[in-house]
């Protein structure tokens, strides 16, 4: 029987934001959020905590899957994120399988609804698949024996000798579970992040939980280390402060806003360049940027009285950046100081891995770092805390295998 201590919150997790992203999300108040946020996994790394906070490893599996009891019909399912959609796909028999999905992610469901049942889960839970049988290879790295499987952009690697090792070696499949679902009815869930407990042990499945967990303590702050991050957190707040009445203006509901369309800026200026600019450079760069993609939309359609409303759209936004650069540029800044400081936090936290973390590259594999960590508070809800530079320009980039649904 499963069991999950952690935090309960609304809805599902089909879908977690950057930290940084909170302030053109929700304003101000996501900026406050934001601050909370980092400010409580420091105390948890000077273990001053409290309880109020948990941090899960972000494993970098896919696809994700959903097993469990459906309370409607009391019979076990699997699926992928689909099983949300409006027209839900729940697979009960390897025949829904092949009518809701194909290809390889057909394969590795059947796999799925296979063993996973075998686990007497009672209740709902979503897990990242990282391996079914024929995934797991044994090869050779710096001279020694590793199990490795590459669900998605990380490869991860295991030492043939150790307890790990020997259980990936039998197991048919491999799966790290993060959360836990409860509720009447499929449609209205409420998600609980936190620790698995009294997971069953079977030979065939690999089951893992997220949870970060120091044993060592060789993960916690010195005193130069808080020195230096607090004085990162001042100038966040600091620029916060300055941007508050731009931030509180950003509408992230309409794809053709300066608000919406500064969130993907980031992502765009992630995958197409290695080093961070400066603030200023910045402001230029997501002008430009703005313009293109309006203009784009323009070229796009055909109608006249369309390309006039786009024209008029794009022409408010050009003048609202222009009209507010000193409220963008708090703006851009609050939003680097804040990714500065939880990029100073990941590299504490990836003090502590028990797997090798791996990406391919054409010479070989390349050493990293985990994709990044989950942060779950009782009253903000849950951020992922990803390093952009590092792991989401690989996953921007590397070719997926995976379909949606």
């Amino acid at each position: 029987m499963f069991s999950f201590k952690g935090f309960i919150t609304k809805g599902q997790n089909t879908h977690l934001e950057h930290l940084e992203d909170s302030i053109i999300d929700r304003g101000s108040k996501g900026g406050k959020d934001a601050v909370m946020f980092l400010k409580s996994v420091k105390k948890m790394l000077t273990g001053n905590i409290g309880g109020r906070l948990n941090v899960t490893v972000k494993w970098d599996g896919a696809p994700a899957v959903f097993c469990g009891i459906n309370p409607e019909n009391g019979k076990f399912f699997v699926g992928t994120k689909s099983i949300f959609n409006k027209n839900p796909k729940i697979n009960y028999s390897t025949g829904d399988i092949m009518k809701n999905h194909s290809g390889e992610l057909a394969n590795k469901l059947i796999v799925c609804l296979r063993e996973l049942k075998k686990l007497g889960i009672n209740g709902i839970l979503q897990g990242d698949l990282l391996f079914t049988q024929g995934d797991v290879k044994t090869q050779s790295i710096d001279d020694k024996q590793y199990y490795t499987f590459t669900p998605n952009t990380i490869t991860y690697a295991v030492d043939t000798d150790s307890d790990i090792g020997k259980r990936i070696a039998r197991a048919r499949l491999g799966i790290v579970f993060h959360t836990s679902y409860s509720g009447s009815k499929m449609d209205s869930l409420s998600a609980s992040f936190g620790s698995l407990t009294r997971i069953p042990k079977l030979s065939s499945v690999f089951v893992t939980d997220a949870t970060y967990r120091d044993t060592s303590g060789s993960a916690t702050f010195n005193k130069s280390e808080m020195a230096q991050f607090d004085g990162i957190i001042r100038m966040a707040e600091g620029s916060l402060s300055k941007a508050a009445v731009i931030l509180n203006q950003f509408d992230v509901s309409d794809p053709l806003s300066v608000g919406f369309r500064l969130k993907t800026f980031f992502n765009y200026y992630v995958r197409n360049n290695s080093e961070q600019s400066k603030v200023k450079e910045l402001v230029r760069m997501f002008r430009d940027y703005y313009e293109n993609i309006l203009q784009q939309e323009i070229d796009a359609v055909k109608r006249e009285d369309t390309k006039m409303k786009y024209r008029k759209i794009m022409e408010q936004g050009l003048t609202f950046i222009d009209r507010n650069q000193q409220g963008l540029y708090f703006s851009i800044a609050s939003h680097m100081s804040l990714q500065t400081a939880k990029n100073f936090l990941i590299r504490k936290l990836n003090q502590i891995q028990s797997i090798g973390h791996f990406i391919r590259t054409p010479d070989g594999f390349r050493v990293t770092n985990p994709e990044g960590y989950v942060a779950v508070d009782r009253v903000r809800g849950a951020v992922k805390l990803v390093d952009r530079l590092e792991f989401s320009r690989a996953n921007f980039n590397i070719a997926k295998d995976w379909v949606k649904g």
